[in-house]
């Protein structure tokens, strides 16, 4: 009994650590960017992240408020984005009533990672982030 207990609970790791595997897979699948964000003590802060163009316009995406980045985004709007070669200087602006369109985007550029990380937070209450310009 015990024999079949240990290759049970052996098995569930195992399962465990390949989902987080997959997890890891997805998240660091097509374009990420890298989000710098600066705490109230000054000290700066990487997060990297997806991100989509609408119109012109690029646009992250926050899965809660309690993102750590996210409350440091909403202290202080004015980030940098490493996309590429490129660093922009810009202005971060949540945008809730953009959420359908923006998971659209998301969904259709990053497929299979979008719908597995999907499957395992919920996009219902995600936040869309418009990407503007500093203005100088």
């Amino acid at each position: 009994m015990l024999r079949i207990l240990v290759r049970a609970l052996t098995a569930l790791v195992l399962v465990v650590l390949l989902l987080g595997a997959i997890e890891m897979v997805a998240a660091e699948s097509g374009e990420v960017v890298v989000l710098r964000t600066v705490d109230a003590a000054g000290a700066p802060h990487e997060t990297r992240l997806w991100i989509v163009d609408d119109d012109g316009r690029a646009w992250l995406r926050a899965g809660s408020e309690q993102a750590r980045w996210y409350q440091l985004l909403r202290e202080r709007p004015e980030v940098e984005v490493v996309r590429g070669d490129q660093v922009l200087v810009v202005r971060a602006r949540p945008e809730p009533d953009a959420r359908a369109r923006i998971n659209e985007l998301m969904r259709a550029k990053y497929g299979w990672a979008d719908v597995y990380i999907g499957a395992l937070f919920d996009r219902s209450d995600a936040i869309p982030i418009r990407l503007a310009p500093r203005a100088p």
